[in-house]
């Protein structure tokens, strides 16, 4: 295919995109080409350079802190765009579970031959370029670079304001480990400025070099991409996630359950914003889990049910059931079975992640196939919405969307497929 050639510009916003693009297209034949060993070599080069680097990334890290804090940043923002020895040493061993997985590229998907004689194969191939913009998560550099890299495919990054020193120390490193192996450094590129204009350039295709973009932040960086882009789109606008608490059901497990998916960490889009109560449960279960929220310091808005199970919640708004807090904020009410549970989520969830947490297996079969989401789980945290948690050895975002990827978009997700057909001379009649 012919892409369009980039014209000349005076704007050195459009002119360093424009780079950027092309650079990147040029790594993405050499990648697409690459075998299994030379990616993984990268890769392991990768980890290690990140752990080799961990100090001057940590004290890139605590600038860009310190000015989020500075600047009034949120609790949860801050928690996102923190790295700590813990997270540096997930990001490497992140990179190395991705160098272990098996190479997605080339894999044969379907095989037949036709009574003509003719043998046809669809193949797996790389995507081409991504593009990925991201907010405050540091991390997602390393993710993005792993995956894509893996899947044969160039990535270009637009981090966050909030986190520019601490993602570029991070590409710093991944850079160094793509050169040793001997992979072009426009392999991994990031977009070295603030400038909100270079979103513009990347949502505009970049003279034809990006393939699809990847956003992952706020759900006006989401809606923004998702109204602009000429380019496909991974994406979800938010995490709007519920726990359905479905009798008969133990309540020591629904507290368990409960208490990782809303507190483990109430920054991710993962996290659970909504707990609905089956009535049958309501005299039993409604009250210790309410308290249980609120004696951890999260703050409940509820129906008249919850509000009488417990002083301290205040009242629920419609508002509040369609809202992902990313804080220790949750909606909470009763509903009337399981169709009334269906159709909650239905009405305002956001078809990312939803659970049901009960002992009827029927029940939760019916959930589990009806609630049309993303991710859909029985009796476990919605904070298992994570490409790592599935396998995946990271991921690149969690796309709620139902074209291509879906969920945690992952090393099979980055890859689309060619037909391969192999004749003996057959011409059509």
């Amino acid at each position: 295919m012919n892409r369009p050639v980039a014209k000349p510009s005076g704007n050195p916003i459009a002119a360093l995109m424009s780079r950027l693009g092309n650079s990147a297209r040029a790594a993405a034949r050499v990648l697409a080409l690459a075998d299994a060993a030379t990616k993984d070599k990268a890769l392991l080069a990768m980890a290690a350079s990140i752990r080799t680097r961990a100090a001057k990334i940590l004290a890139a890290n605590e600038e860009d802190v310190a000015a989020a804090q500075k600047a009034g940043a949120s609790a949860a923002l801050i928690d996102r765009l923190i790295l700590n020895a813990a997270r540096i040493e997930g990001m490497a061993a992140g990179i190395e579970a991705v160098a272990a997985l098996p190479d997605p590229v080339g894999r044969v998907l379907a095989e037949w031959q036709q009574p003509n004689g003719l043998k046809f194969e669809r193949v797996a191939t790389p995507l081409g370029v991504i593009g990925v913009i991201y907010e405050s998560r540091p991390n997602v550099t390393a993710d993005a670079a792993a995956l894509t890299l893996k899947s044969g495919n160039a990535v270009i990054l637009r981090g966050g304001s909030d986190s520019l020193k601490s993602s570029a120390a991070i590409h710093e490193a991944l850079v160094e480990g793509i050169k040793s192996a001997g992979l072009p450094e426009g392999a991994v590129q990031i977009v070295p400025t603030k400038d909100r204009d270079a979103v513009g350039e990347m949502l505009s295709g970049l003279d034809g070099n990006l393939d699809v973009i990847v956003p992952r932040g706020g759900k006006g960086l989401v809606a923004r991409v998702q109204t602009e882009a000429r380019v496909p789109v991974f994406a979800h606008l938010d995490g709007n996630n519920h726990i359905y608490v479905h009798a008969p059901c133990d309540l020591d497990l629904a507290k368990k359950i409960l208490l990782n998916a809303k507190l483990r960490r109430t920054g991710v889009c993962g996290a659970a914003e909504t707990l609905l109560v089956d009535r049958a449960l309501a005299e039993t279960h409604l009250k210790p889990l309410v308290t249980m929220l609120l004696d951890a310091g999260c703050a409940v808005r509820g129906d008249a049910a919850a509000r009488k199970a417990d002083p301290r919640v205040t009242e629920v708004s419609e508002q509040d059931y369609a809202t992902e807090f990313l804080d220790a904020i949750i909606a909470a009410g009763v509903v009337d079975g399981l169709d009334a549970a269906i159709a909650h989520i239905e009405r305002y969830g956001s078809h990312h992640t939803d659970a049901i947490i009960t002992s009827d297996k029927t029940a939760a079969e019916r959930f589990l196939r009806e609630v049309d989401s993303a991710i859909v789980l029985h009796n476990a945290s919605t904070q298992f919405a994570d490409g790592g948690e599935f396998g995946f050895g990271a991921e690149i975002g969690i796309a709620t969307g139902r074209m291509h990827a879906r969920g945690p978009v992952g090393l099979e997700q980055l890859t689309s497929f060619k037909y391969r057909v192999r004749g003996e001379g057959q011409t059509r009649p």
